[in-house]
This record gives C-alpha cells, sequence and structure tokens, in this order.
C-alpha cells in the first residue's frame, strides 16, 4: 500500500493550544467561577480561555510563523483538559460552542492556517449520555454494551461506583483493577474515563459519525488520543476511510510514545507524535542538565539520559530508519507538550540548550510543533504546572528568545531542503553532531555544538553530493570553503549551532 500523507504537512509549523489557557475574549461572559489568569494552574481549576480568544490573537500565531493549530479537546467535557467528553457534537459553551469554533475555522483559514482537533475515541465520561442511561437502568438500557460493564452491576447483585466510595478509593489504590473496584473499564482506572466498548457496532458507527462529522465541518485533520488503546486495526482503518472520504488532504497523527509501524502503514495514521525524537533531543541537548528525577516521572521517558553526540547520532539513524521516508517528513515533532514537563524545565532552565534543541527541531525532516508559551520561555513542570496561563502581558517575555523562534521559522520556510529535503548525516564526535539536508540543488549543513568550548572542525560533505565551492552561514554570512568533498575549518562557539546554506557549490560529477 501506497504511503501518502498530506503534502502540505512537510511546510507545516504547528502550534499546539491548550484552549483553556491560551487566551480570552470579552465577547464570551466570564462572570463565573474561573481562576484568576496569573495564578498557578490546579488540577480542577478552570481559566477561562476559549476559542474567540484564539482568534483575536492570530495576528500574533500569523507573525510567528504558524501555519497551523492543534487543538487540545475543545467538545464538552466537566474537566479544563476536556478528555472527559460528554458530547462529542458540541464544543463546550465556555469554549464558545460551535459558533466559536465555525468563526475561527473561517478567520484561520482566510490566513492560510490550519485546524487540528484532539479526538478522544477511547473513552468519555461519567457524563455522557449512553453511559449515564447505563448507570440509571442498568442491563435494561440499550446502551449497557456501549462500555465494559461488570455483569453483577448490570444485574444490580453490586452497586455501580462511577463515584468511589473510600473501599473502592482504596482497592483502586492497591491496584485492583477498575472493572472489579468499581464496575467497568475505565482508561488506567481513572473513574472519570469509562472506555468505550469498541466491538459494538453502535459505538464504532457513532465514532466514525463524530469523526465524519467535525471533517467535513472544514477541520484539517485529527490528533488521536491515546489509539493504540483501541487495539483494532480495522476500526482505524474505516476511521481513516470516513475521514479520507471527507477530506483527502486531512491529517491524521496518533498519540504513540514508541515504535509505531504497526499504524504507519499507509492504512491507518498519517504520522505520529514523535516522542522518540523528543527523548533523544533531551538526552544531547539537555545532556548533565538534565533533571532526571522530573523527567523519569514520565513513563515513556524512563530511559532518558545524557547522550553523546554520536548516540545522539545513531538514535536519530535509528528513528529515521523506522518509517518510509514520506511518513518522517509528515511526523509532528515536538519538545514540549500539555503531558510532559516542558522542555526549558526538563533541561534545568539552561537557554542555549533550548536554542539548540529548537534549532534541530526546525532543520528535521517532519513538521515542528511549538507548545504554546513556549517561543516567550514559558517554564512548567508536571501537570498541571506544564498548563500554565499564557502570560499577555509582553513585559514577561523573553524576547530573545522569541525573536530566535521566528528566526528558526523563517529559516525553515526560506530553504525548501528543510523542509523536503533528504537528511544525511555528516560528522559526529562527543559534543559535535553535523547533518545535512539536500532537495534537488539546494543544500544545508546543520552544525550542532553542545561543549562549553570553541570548536573547529573539518565535516565530511561529499554525501550531499558537494565537492568544491563554499556554503554560506545564514546568520553572519560568514562563508565556509569546500575543498575535496569537505567542508573546512568550520568554527563553532560554545554551546552554539549553525546553518550553513549553498551558495557557489559544485556537485559531485
Amino acid at each position: 500500500m501506497s504511503v501518502t500523507p498530506p503534502e502540505w504537512v512537510k511546510d507545516a509549523v504547528f502550534y499546539q493550544i491548550f484552549p483553556d489557557r491560551f487566551a480570552k475574549s470579552s465577547r464570551l461572559p466570564k462572570n463565573l467561577n474561573f481562576e484568576p489568569w496569573d495564578s498557578p494552574p490546579t488540577l480542577l481549576g478552570f481559566k477561562g480561555g476559549d476559542l474567540l480568544g484564539v482568534i483575536e490573537h492570530l495576528d500574533y500565531l500569523q507573525e510567528l510563523g504558524v501555519t497551523a493549530l492543534y487543538f487540545n479537546p475543545v467538545f464538552a467535557s466537566a474537566a479544563n483538559h476536556r478528555y472527559h467528553t460528554y458530547d462529542y457534537f458540541t464544543v463546550d459553551p465556555l469554549l464558545g460552542g460551535n459558533a466559536a469554533l465555525r468563526e475561527l475555522i473561517d478567520a484561520a483559514h482566510g490566513r492560510n492556517i490550519r485546524i487540528v482537533l484532539d479526538g478522544v475515541f477511547n473513552h468519555a465520561s461519567r457524563g455522557f449520555w449512553q453511559f449515564h442511561h447505563t448507570l440509571e437502568n442498568r442491563a435494561a438500557s440499550p446502551y449497557a454494551d456501549w462500555f465494559h460493564f461488570h455483569p453483577d452491576r448490570l444485574s444490580g447483585e453490586r452497586h455501580f461506583g462511577a463515584y468511589p466510595d473510600p473501599a473502592s478509593q482504596e482497592a483502586l489504590r492497591k491496584g485492583v483493577g477498575s472493572y472489579e473496584a468499581i464496575g467497568y473499564h475505565a482508561w488506567w482506572d481513572m473513574p472519570g474515563l469509562p472506555k468505550f466498548n469498541t466491538q459494538t457496532p453502535a459505538v464504532r458507527e457513532f465514532l466514525w459519525s463524530v469523526a465524519t462529522h467535525w471533517t467535513e465541518f472544514g477541520i484539517d485533520g485529527w490528533r488521536l488520543d491515546v489509539p493504540g488503546e483501541i487495539n483494532d486495526d480495522d476500526f482505524w482503518r474505516e476511521f481513516r476511510r470516513r475521514v479520507k472520504a471527507a477530506n483527502p488532504d486531512a491529517y491524521i497523527v496518533g498519540e504513540i510514545w514508541h515504535e509505531a509501524t504497526r499504524w504507519l502503514q499507509g492504512d491507518q495514521f498519517d504520522a505520529i507524535m514523535n516522542y522518540l525524537l523528543t527523548a533523544a533531543c533531551l538526552g544531547f541537548f539537555g545532556g548533565e542538565r538534565l533533571d532526571l528525577e522530573g523527567i523519569h516521572r514520565v513513563h515513556s521517558f524512563r530511559d532518558v539520559r545524557p547522550l553523546s553526540g554520536i548516540e545522539f547520532a545513531d538514535r536519530i539513524n535509528w528513528i529515521l530508519s523506522l518509517y518510509d521516508p514520506a511518513i518522517s517528513q509528515a511526523q509532528l515533532n515536538v519538545l514540549s507538550t500539555h503531558d510532559i514537563p516542558r522542555f526549558i524545565t526538563s533541561v534545568g532552565g539552561d537557554q542555549t540548550a533550548f536554542r539548540l534543541a529548537l534549532l534541530f527541531l526546525f532543520t528535521y525532516p517532519g513538521a515542528p510543533c511549538i507548545y504554546y508559551g513556549d517561543e516567550i520561555g514559558l517554564a512548567g513542570g508536571h501537570d498541571p504546572d506544564c498548563r500554565k496561563a499564557f502570560p499577555w502581558e509582553r513585559s514577561q517575555w523573553n524576547h530573545d528568545l522569541l525573536a530566535f523562534v521566528k528566526r528558526c521559522i523563517a529559516l525553515r520556510r526560506t530553504y525548501r531542503a528543510l523542509r523536503h529535503g533528504a537528511y544525511v548525516r555528516l560528522y559526529a564526535d562527543s559534543d559535535l553532531y553535523v547533518f545535512g539536508r539536500k532537495f534537488a540543488d539546494e543544500v544545508c549543513v546543520i552544525a550542532l555544538n553542545v561543549a562549553s568550548d570553541a570548536r573547529v572542525i573539518d565535516a565530511p560533505v561529499k554525501a550531499l553530493g558537494v565537492s568544491e565551492g563554499f556554503l554560506l552561514d545564514t546568520e553572519s554570512g560568514a562563508r565556509w570553503p569546500i575543498t575535496t568533498g569537505m567542508l573546512r575549518e568550520l568554527k563553532l562557539a560554545p554551546r552554539s549551532g549553525a546553518v550553513l546554506a549553498q551558495s557557489g557549490v559544485q556537485s559531485e560529477r
């Protein structure tokens, strides 16, 4: 089967928005019980961000260089993160409702900015109608097979524990599964997240209809929450067929934290969130500055450790070897998200480590994704700290970092090789990594030095088809000569990076 992710993704710069925390508009009533915007976030509290607030800041996002927005869930939910969905066909009224999403899509599309929504199809919430209906009517409910209910609870022999009593809470704490402890399977045994029975035909059709509805409404793709929990390739194949029938150019990206070949054969997802890349970047750019105690609290990052340049290069080679090149060019590449501490916090607040990682992110194959606020230096540890409200008071911004991010985005948009080109490892040692990108006759070389001292190296570039000439430093304008296929005496300042672009090179014959 051919692998054909949407072509637009290669050129995209994504920006992830946690809707409750990005921006709030005066167009929606704010006389509700919201936390102060600038107070520390809490697990249960709401800040009052909404979709109209996003619309009012599209100028900021466009100036930054963003071309696609990925939103954490926007559908009606009783949680600030909205992964506890109770109505899949209604945008949460606190976000402005369906009318606000309509306005956002139209306004974003008018600026050539695409919209990708979070699809939570593995589990719903206690407030979801069919779940609530079964709690009220037990086995008599027409929806009794929509979830994985314990037969003793359906028969009335035992009470449901949707809101666990102390004994049920203690059982869950001791590792008794939710099926026994509260009467139904819940995601990670969290009572508020009952797991769908996706073997029930009505459930499958319902979830596919949700995907079709919003794709036809005008969104440009889906980020799928924990899709591996629906252990059914046929479910996802049909999901893809329905979405692509509504919009052949829609992007389908799964939240898979590990190797994902199973889902990336061209018949299910277009890409995944590239957490393997995130882990590698933490290891190389963070190095000895890593907050390993904090990082290792992330289940999938328990093996993260400092990496040498050679180890990093080997890890990158392995990541790129996993998938068809078309998949690699469509991956959603992240440094921070709502599920992990922000990168700047994980590297001990080291600005140079973060900048080197950003430079790598924007010169690497795939779609770079900025987590809201990273570009202005917003820090944050584990949830809820990584979900702070965006500080719109500009005196609180790191303007130098913001300018650097803008330059990285502009660089990526200037050179097609950085978006579409082949990726070639050129040189690595304990503290240095050099790689190249090549598209047609366009060549870029990216050199990254994590050492605390300056380095001068000769790097082979013959693999890029370059034999003689020179490359220009895109930042300083310095010319670096190439002779007999070697980039000569490249000087790198301590803990710095450089992007060199083709100018007057001669192809190998």
